[in-house]
């Protein structure tokens, strides 16, 4: 386990405020927040490039805090490769081993081990100035757990490649994480690359943990409008919590009349987020199942890829497949209802 305990660090622009994280054995641990968030630093203190300017860094029970990068058994990724440009790629990968006095054919057998498992077996001669740039960080992959570490670190790893190698790359970090039994944090800016690899998420921004949670506490249930806000959360309605039954609140918000949702609050003022694809849309009141229906007229239609964004005149924003677009014939003006259920708003004190 690690445990990160109120560690604080300044570096003027960037900076870490009472850092508290606790990262289980073998779990994928994402870090995720907007660019400045602090989110590199963290992960530099934890290999040991940075020392805390307070608090403490533990693994396995043991106080790390002061102990040397080389000396803590961790092996770490950049978002830039940092190949030496001079080695091959077989040289690249067992440069770790070589510094740690291995024999020339224990070194070897590692290095082909690594090669094949990532698929990189025929570039082993190669130079990495002569590598696209997926092929270049996967041997960066292979080099940093050539000497079995206990934890691997991933710092944008996946940020400067084109959109089909980071999906492979994915798919590569998980089943290493699988066949290696590896402690993996990963720091990342990319939503759609936190929900696909983590088994945790903390979100930091300002140099602060906002939360933490698996992807669905963190995407379906933020704490905070600013959190909300950044997971992509659009609908953001603000009310009064009139009464509860069974667990199931009416509130009051603005513009949109009465809703209902699943929540253990019980009274006061509330904000409810809605994502955008929890928001059906139906062309008659009698078509919508869901327990709030609301109408509205639409203001816009956005085609984003394979979905479309849908705003309404009431400021909601629902997300749907092109299919669905079709289907109902929507049209810039049209009336509309807007549905969702009880359980997919998401309620917080105010």
């Amino acid at each position: 386990m690690i445990r990160i305990e109120n560690v604080s660090k300044d570096l003027g622009e960037f900076f870490l405020r009472d850092i508290s994280l606790e990262i289980q054995d073998q779990e994928y641990f994402v870090i995720l927040g907007p660019t400045g968030a602090g989110k590199s630093i963290l992960l530099e203190t934890l290999a040991g490039i940075f020392r805390p300017d307070r608090g403490k860094i533990v693994v396995a029970d043991r106080e790390i805090t002061n102990v040397p990068p080389r000396e803590r058994n961790i092996g770490m990724v950049y978002q830039d490769y940092t190949l030496f440009p001079f080695l091959t790629v077989e040289e690249n990968i067992g440069f770790g081993l070589k510094s740690r006095k291995l024999e020339k054919s224990a070194i070897k057998r590692k290095v082909d081990e690594l090669t094949s498992l990532l698929g990189i077996e025929h570039l082993g001669h190669r130079y990495p100035g002569t590598l696209s740039g997926g092929e270049q960080q996967k041997v960066a992959i292979a080099r940093a757990i050539a000497i079995e570490p206990k934890i691997l670190l991933l710092d944008e790893p996946l940020s400067a490649l084109d959109s089909r190698t980071r999906d492979y790359l994915r798919e590569e970090l998980k089943r290493i994480k699988r066949e290696f039994g590896i402690t993996m944090v990963h720091v990342t800016h990319d939503q759609t690359e936190a929900l696909v690899l983590a088994d945790r998420i903390a979100v930091i921004m300002h140099g602060q943990v906002m939360q933490v949670g698996t992807p669905y506490e963190i995407f379906s249930k933020p704490q905070t409008e600013e959190l909300a806000d950044f997971v992509g959360i659009e609908n953001i309605l603000r009310g009064v919590v009139l009464r509860t039954e069974n667990g199931v609140a009416e509130i009051e918000v603005e513009i949109h009349g009465t809703i209902r949702a699943v929540t253990e609050i019980h009274a006061g003022p509330v904000k409810v987020f809605i994502r955008p694809e929890d928001i059906l849309l139906c062309k008659s009141k009698s078509e919508c199942s869901a327990r709030n229906v609301m109408g509205g007229q639409i203001t816009d239609l956005q085609d984003i890829g394979p979905l479309t964004r849908v705003i309404l005149d009431t400021n909601l924003v629902s997300l749907i497949t092109k299919q669905s677009r079709a289907e109902l014939k929507l049209q810039q003006g049209d009336p509309i209802y807007a549905t969702f259920k009880a359980t997919s708003a998401h309620v917080v004190s105010a």
